[in-house]
């Protein structure tokens, strides 16, 4: 029979090359694959497509390659506001224990740790500070606790503070919070604490922030009796301006304040944004700062703090390290410390907090990255002498003190924030992936003319052609194997059918009439056939 011919029989099928090269709509395809034409041509044709193709994966090698490096640029901006959230600010007396609350007792336990006093030396030391020897019979305390000695013989702020105002408010120490710092007893406005609503200010300038009088209460510092580390040796006020998502570092990155000056304090918000890795080093997790018995391995997860971590700060982050670095080589936390871990004694401080942190500190063995984003205030500091004299003759009155003392320890702070503008310092990503993926169209553009489109016509000229060729290749290995085993199996029914046909003589039923019949040796018509397949019996009449 003859084929139908016809165009289903001449169009090609869908994985021919030729065929795929006329549709595509990359360019250059069409002339190298295309019917017809001299070889030079296809040649010529040839050799500009494939360096066309090789100039473009070289420049998309190079656009990856530099995603990959993750690069970051930091903007500077300056930006406006109407009204800007007031900085938290702490104060802290240089002085950290008044002489006055000193006891025999406090000297027995607190003596040696923090003011480098030998037991024989309390009563010497008693007389210097006015207050009679310890009396006959006298019995130490069992226990003690250094966080209730500094909250009791620490500067009350009742006492210092003189005069407040807050943009022209009267304020007064309910405005204040008290906290622990590595210089004692210090005192935080604005803290925002237990869910205090923040202030804010709505202008810059004098006048439109806190100023408060202070006495430092010189009276009240402590005998310089030998030269340690610890010993002050000068008098005022240490302040921090700091946001409140930080805890203060007063020790360390505090400003001090003289008595005899007003100190006016211009202030800048300064908002920081740093990149997380792969681009950056920032982090927003916060440190549990109590120590772990039995540290987790690299493989195990991380066990999370008991109740809502405060928000992540450097700050934060290098105290929780240091409160859990003392816990596990003392077994107690320094007061200033975060934890739940005990307040370490004394004996303590002396023999293992003091020593293990100042170890800690010189070998920097805290490694804490920066927040992702966080708050700082840029300072410009200038001041003026003061009281003047009439102004002394009036405080003196109204304070019921001396000229001489109000020159010698009152002082004035004015903080106020220069204007309402504030700088942004942001770091961003150089490289966006909307910016990569731009690059490879242009290129592509360029080069081939091809785009995305593009790339699923080859997309689907690859499905086509795994389809054809390799499935197809299987499909028809299958079909034979198929038609070979039925052809297979209709052979052994035939020759079964066949088997059946050629059984022996002997087998067949027998005929009664048969019986008295004489069959005659050697081929004879009467004798029974059983050449053929149709069997017939012939009888010899009588």
């Amino acid at each position: 029979m003859k084929r139908p011919s016809g165009p289903e029989e001449a169009q090609p099928p869908a994985s021919d090359i030729r065929m795929f090269a006329s549709s595509c709509s990359m360019h250059g395809l069409g002339h190298v694959f295309g019917p017809g034409g001299p070889m030079a041509r296809r040649g010529l044709w040839s050799t500009a497509v494939l360096l066309a193709l090789a100039t473009l994966l070289y420049q998309v090698a190079g656009r990856v390659r530099y995603y990959g490096e993750f690069h970051h640029e930091t903007a500077l901006e300056e930006r406006e506001s109407r009204r800007l959230t007031f900085p938290a600010v702490t104060l802290c007396n240089i002085n950290p224990l008044r002489r006055s609350r000193l006891t025999p007792n406090d000297l027995h336990w607190a003596g040696p740790a923090l003011l480098g006093l030998e037991p024989a030396e309390h009563a010497a030391y008693l007389r210097a500070l006015g207050r009679p020897p310890a009396p006959p019979g006298f019995m130490p305390s069992p226990t003690f606790d250094v966080a209730r000695l500094y909250a009791r013989a620490g500067h009350a702020l009742e006492d210092m503070l003189l005069a407040c105002r807050y943009r022209g408010w009267a304020c007064g120490p309910e405005n204040f919070t008290t906290v622990f710092t590595r210089m004692g007893q210090c005192y935080t406005f604005n803290s925002g604490a237990e869910g205090a609503e923040l202030l804010t200010t709505p202008k810059g300038g004098m006048g439109n922030g806190l100023e408060v009088l202070l006495d430092v209460q010189q009276d009240e510092y402590l005998p310089v009796w030998r030269d340690t580390e610890e010993t002050p040796f000068e008098v005022g006020i240490r302040v921090q301006i700091h946001s409140q998502e930080e805890p203060p570092l007063i020790d360390q990155l505090g400003f001090g304040v003289a008595p005899g000056y007003q100190t006016f304090v211009s202030c800048q918000k300064q908002q920081l944004s740093f990149l997380p890795p792969p681009w950056g080093d920032c982090s927003s997790v916060s440190l549990d700062p109590d120590f772990e018995p039995e540290p987790s391995g690299p493989l195990d997860p991380p066990r999370p703090s008991p109740g809502p971590s405060p928000p992540y700060s450097l700050i934060g982050c290098r105290l929780a390290c240091e409160s859990r670095y003392v816990a596990r080589k003392c077994g107690c936390r320094m007061m200033h410390m975060p934890g739940s871990a005990p307040v370490c004694s004394p004996q303590q401080y002396k023999d293992c907090a003091h020593p293990a942190l100042d170890a800690m500190l010189q070998k920097d063995a805290c490694t804490c990255p920066n927040p992702c984003a966080s708050t700082r205030y840029a300072k410009e500091l200038s001041m003026v002498r003061m009281p003047s004299r009439t102004a002394a003759r009036y405080l003196a009155r109204k304070h019921n003190r001396s000229e001489a003392y109000i020159a010698e320890n009152v002082l004035m702070l004015d903080i106020f924030f220069e204007a309402l503008n504030y700088e942004t310092v942001e770091q961003k990503k150089a490289y966006e992936m909307s910016e990569l993926l731009g690059d490879i169209g242009g290129q592509m553009g360029l080069f081939i003319g091809a785009s995305l489109l593009t790339i699923l016509e080859i997309l689907d000229y690859l499905c086509e052609v795994f389809r054809d060729r390799v499935l197809g290749y299987f499909w028809n290995r299958k079909r034979s194997q198929r038609h070979s085993s039925a052809n297979l199996a209709s052979h052994r029914s035939l020759c079964r059918h066949q088997d059946a046909v050629f059984l022996s003589t002997h087998l067949l039923p027998r005929h009664p009439a048969l019986d008295g019949a004489s069959v005659s040796s050697g081929p004879h018509p009467d004798v029974l056939d059983v050449a053929s397949p149709h069997v017939s019996f012939h009888l010899h009449p009588k």
